[in-house]
């Protein structure tokens, strides 16, 4: 056998030439399915792990991560702004129905709250309304 011909593949580990390829990348996800698994294992949630668990985890972390700065992104730019502030991420979640449930009893630090005014205490413009429509009508009559 020359010097430097590979060995034969025995079946066993990694041929010299290939390179290593991400369960991320095999996925094609842009979440850390390893970091996932790794986190599974260590956390102790079960004894096993199976290799679909961290995959499906991260597809789903990544989807609501994606979802949520799309939603605060549009938030962002609706108050011209081109950086995302805890401020656009709670009116984001909030303003979305799934979102705030799913969120419902977290706190988002510095997000502020909803500009909500009760019905009860806006002003009565009927009232307004008929008081210079009446008069304006009367005037006109004589």
């Amino acid at each position: 056998m020359a010097a430097g011909a590979a060995a034969p593949a025995s079946g066993r580990g990694k041929k010299k030439g290939t390179k290593s390829v991400s369960k991320s990348l095999k996925a094609g996800l842009q979440f850390p399915v390893g970091r996932i698994a790794r986190y599974l294992k260590v956390g102790r949630y079960a004894k096993r792990v199976g290799t679909g668990a961290p995959v499906y985890l991260a597809a789903v972390l990544e989807y609501l991560a994606a979802e949520v700065l799309e939603l605060a992104g549009n938030a962002a730019r609706d108050n011209k702004k081109n950086r995302i502030i805890p401020r656009h991420i709670q009116l984001a979640v909030r303003n979305d129905e799934e979102l705030s449930k799913l969120l419902g009893h977290a706190t988002i630090a510095y997000g502020g709250v909803l500009p909500n005014i009760h019905s009860v205490l806006l002003p009565k413009k009927q009232m307004e309304k008929a008081t210079k429509g009446g008069s304006a009508s009367q005037s006109q009559e004589f």
